[in-house]
């Protein structure tokens, strides 16, 4: 398989040395484990005095250190007092009682921890109670459209876009010549993350009904959307559940990076609200392998992608309300804030309705901060009373 360098490298590379427990998380599949060797040949060629402890619990050879007492044991033994000390851990969960010895090489101070694992037992919110000592988290996603390019070594135009569009960010489906064979892998990751990540964590028994609730979400991304409304929904379709099942069931599928929930933001109260969310997957192509590709609604995939872009780029993303009317995405970084508007099909001409309703909730906005229509428009960038209007695919590469 090919390798391309991705940003998370730098990432990682920039805490190098720091007391931090460092955690690689992520979506299954996303390449946590590339990331981890990646780091390791870094370190190698980068520093002629390391000694690095490297375990890799998916292979046989690994087995004897499944207790967390002769993990402490192997790396004890590997320690090397003269030399820059990095202990890698790949899939640290099946290691029993990890977080016992992890815990125990960090109060020793003699050691750079690095660590990946299945979201089952490496979740954000749980890594304070597992670890005493203080963690850093990178997260990684499926490939960007900039990546995808990359791999592929090809340039943004239409074609590739629609793709891309088709065929998502899981690499591990490249290695496939047909789309439909590129779908089965993605279902199969998909469906293998609800079942081992999910199923076992949470000791869940009914598995059918979280398959209701995860194509529920699936079939609706870019909604708005609130437990009522799925258990209501599914209640009418002769599922028995209620909104407390149901709200679980949608934290287990964010929790494992199925799903990122965006919340509303009341733009000009300047306050959170609560109710009604939207979700959105961690790749747009999954809702294809899961769901076909019959029906099609662009707006709602070009709305995930670019919703996971603005993830990816570091910014806290809300769904904005103003005056009853809804803004995609208000974008927050520091001091930076972006309103953005997302559509397939905006007309041709400022005249078109289409265009009239895309531009309308921006238009309402009254502040300066930087206002964005974007969408498929395959044209240069160009503006409209103050509002940029780029096309997708530029948007996406830049």
């Amino acid at each position: 398989m090919k390798i391309i360098k991705r940003k998370y490298l730098d990432d990682i590379i920039a805490v190098m040395g720091t007391p931090d427990i460092k955690v690689i998380t992520g979506v299954r599949r996303s390449g946590k484990s590339q990331l981890l060797n990646m780091f390791m040949d870094y370190v190698k060629t980068n520093d002629n005095n390391s000694n690095i402890i490297y375990i890799d619990y998916n292979l046989d050879k690994f087995d004897d250190l499944k207790q967390y007492k002769k993990l402490i044991e192997y790396v004890s033994e590997k320690y090397d007092s003269n030399k820059n000390n990095f202990i890698m851990i790949d899939e640290v969960q099946m290691c029993n009682d990890f977080e016992k010895a992890i815990n125990n090489f960090h109060a020793e101070s003699k050691y750079d921890i690095y660590i990946t694992g299945s979201n089952a037992f490496l979740l954000s919110s749980d890594l304070a109670t597992l670890f005493t000592g203080r963690t850093y988290s990178i997260e990684i996603y499926p490939f960007s459209y900039k990546e995808f390019l990359e791999y592929y070594d090809l340039e943004n135009n239409d074609e590739n876009f629609d793709r891309y569009v088709l065929e998502g960010g899981f690499s591990g489906s490249y290695l496939y010549n047909e789309l439909d064979k590129k779908y089965k892998y993605i279902s199969d990751v998909y469906k293998t993350m609800i079942v081992r990540d999910i199923v076992q964590r949470n000791k869940i028994q009914n598995i059918p009904l979280l398959d209701s609730v995860s194509d529920f979400l699936i079939d609706n991304i870019a909604r708005l959307t609130s437990y009522r409304s799925v258990t209501d929904t599914l209640n009418t379709f002769r599922v028995d559940t209620n909104d407390k099942t149901v709200g679980s069931y949608i934290k287990y599928l964010c929790e494992s990076f199925a799903f990122y929930k965006i919340r509303r933001y009341d733009i000009q109260g300047k306050k959170y609200l609560s109710a009604q969310d939207k979700y959105y997957l961690s790749d747009h192509a999954v809702k294809y392998a899961i769901q076909g590709t019959k029906n099609m609604n662009y707006g709602s995939i070009y709305e995930n992608i670019v919703a996971m872009e603005l993830i990816r780029r570091g910014y806290e993303v809300y769904v904005g309300v103003l005056y009853e009317k809804e803004i995609d995405f208000v974008a927050m970084k520091r001091n930076e804030k972006v309103y953005i508007q997302v559509a397939d099909d905006i007309g041709n001409s400022f005249e078109s309705d289409i265009f009239k309703r895309e531009v309308s909730p921006l238009l309402k906005i009254n502040d300066a901060y930087p206002k964005i229509l974007i969408a498929r428009t395959k044209h240069d960038n160009y503006q409209y009373e103050g509002i940029q209007i780029i096309d997708i695919s530029k948007w996406i590469s830049e």
